[in-house]
């Protein structure tokens, strides 16, 4: 078994030499870093972080394909689409992402910019200032995106909450884009009002093998539980930043699986 301190100083090492920039042409966090523009980097990087699941090179691909279709200029194009626009997108899919769900986050994304500046606010407004991590916001957003009898039923599956159980590891992924700010030039630390302290690791196949390899998550059940767990385990080592330890777990993990998400 390895020591906590043993653990702490191969993750501090890992993670710097994984969060640099040149992690970002293979990654997903490649689609909203071609933008500039806050909405755009939101909506590419919320559809991207949807998608990423299965090989990175196909996520990227996928999520470039919508821009494509949003003329690339997606908030432009949010907002301002006709319905009949989005007839353009009915051959899209990428694995079990379909035109049913592509559709609804058309609708939802532009009823919610006609309302609101930042994407932010949709998850920020189900935080109190109590709350120690982002579960609230989590689950907030879920239960806001589909509340509206036409919200699609088979659609759920694609934004995780937190009371079903799930990791929501691409949400979480999502966050950690759009909160933590550092100088290496990944993460955009664009939204403010979420503190980096609140976020929770995106967890999935490799995070999960590695931590169980050095020590830091125990329970079974690779499920919302754990996210906790290995997060409340990784504020040990940085309480103010412990999802930066995302870049250094998932990056031992796909060491030997370089394409896979």
């Amino acid at each position: 078994m390895i020591r906590t301190e043993q653990a702490r100083n191969l993750l501090n090492v890992a993670a710097d030499n994984f969060n640099q920039r040149s992690f970002i042409e293979s990654d997903p966090v490649s689609v909203p870093h071609r933008f500039s523009r806050l909405q755009d980097r939101e909506i590419m990087g919320f559809w991207a972080a949807t998608l990423a699941w299965g090989q990175r090179k196909t996520i990227i691909n996928s999520a470039l394909r919508l821009s494509e279709l949003m003329d690339h200029a997606p908030f432009d194009f949010i907002l301002n689409h006709e319905e009949s626009d989005r007839a353009r997108f009915s051959e899209f899919k990428h694995r079990t992402f379909q035109y049913t769900d592509t559709l609804w986050f058309l609708h939802w994304l532009q009823d919610y910019y006609r309302r609101e500046e930042t994407l932010e606010t949709a998850f920020f407004r189900h935080l109190t200032p109590g709350d120690d991590t982002v579960e609230k916001a989590l689950a907030g957003f879920h239960d806001s995106f589909f509340d509206h009898p036409d919200a699609p039923e088979r659609t759920r599956k694609h934004v995780a909450t937190p009371v079903r159980g799930s990791t929501c590891k691409r949400l979480n992924m999502f966050l950690r884009w759009m909160v933590r700010k550092d100088d290496r030039g990944v993460d955009f630390g664009v939204w403010k009002r979420i503190r980096p302290a609140q976020l929770l690791i995106p967890l999935d196949v490799h995070v999960d093998r590695v931590a169980r390899q050095l020590g830091l998550l125990k329970r079974q059940q690779t499920d919302w539980q754990a996210v906790l767990e290995l997060t409340g385990n990784l504020r040990m080592f940085d309480r103010e930043d412990p999802v930066r330890y995302d870049f250094a777990l998932f990056g031992m993990g796909i060491s030997s699986l370089p394409n896979a998400v």
